[in-house]
């Protein structure tokens, strides 16, 4: 006879120790000790964040900004996607997007960057993110010091609609510098400029 079966007849199985969290919380370390996480999983405020299947939208937004960006980076930048950024001990967030200092980028080994190295982060809205989309890695974001942060959001025909944000060190904060449709075109953090209705041709 099987083992002891729930009510819906499904078998019971064993709670997973490593869904567990300590009594403070989830740390960087146990982030990247655990080895049955699943692909993607973050770190925000000490718990664990796992990632739902994505969309199409949201796959092919981000290679679109990806690719933009890579097209006019220069020398001293590199582009990444979908790339754990410590921001401390109970803080890993994995942004869409990120640019980073070159001198971070110290081989194809590497599974993390720390905050200090990153001069822009994306993240791109998802159903099942969007509160800390929005919200809470914005603060995070900018609490480490991050310089330019973009929200990019599902606009009209399913395009996207990027919000660009630069921090304001006095105050901790980022602020709305503009919401661009259509087109993307930028000085900072360097000269960018991206057809965002190219999603269309993807």
């Amino acid at each position: 006879m099987d083992d002891v079966a729930t009510a819906n007849g499904v078998d019971d199985e064993p709670f997973p120790e490593w869904l567990r969290p300590p009594h403070r919380g989830f740390t960087v370390d146990d982030l990247f000790r655990l080895t049955d996480l699943p692909s993607h999983t973050q770190l925000v405020d000490g718990a664990l964040v796992f990632r739902a299947r994505q969309s199409a939208y949201h796959s092919l937004a981000n290679s679109l900004l990806v690719e933009g960006l890579r097209r006019t980076c220069p020398a001293h930048l590199r582009v990444r996607r979908e790339m754990v950024v410590v921001l401390g001990p109970g803080q890993a967030p994995e942004p869409d997007v990120s640019v980073l200092r070159a001198e971070a980028v110290r081989g194809l080994e590497a599974n993390r960057y720390d905050a200090r190295d990153v001069v822009l982060a994306v993240e791109t809205v998802a159903p099942d993110s969007a509160i800390r989309d929005r919200e809470r890695k914005p603060q995070l974001y900018a609490r480490a010091g991050i310089p330019h942060f973009w929200l990019v959001e599902e606009g009209t025909g399913r395009r996207p609609v990027v919000h660009v944000h630069r921090l304001d060190p006095g105050a901790g904060a980022y602020v709305l510098t503009g919401v661009h449709e259509g087109r993307l075109t930028l000085s900072a953090p360097f000269g960018i400029d991206i057809d965002l209705t190219a999603i269309d041709r993807l």
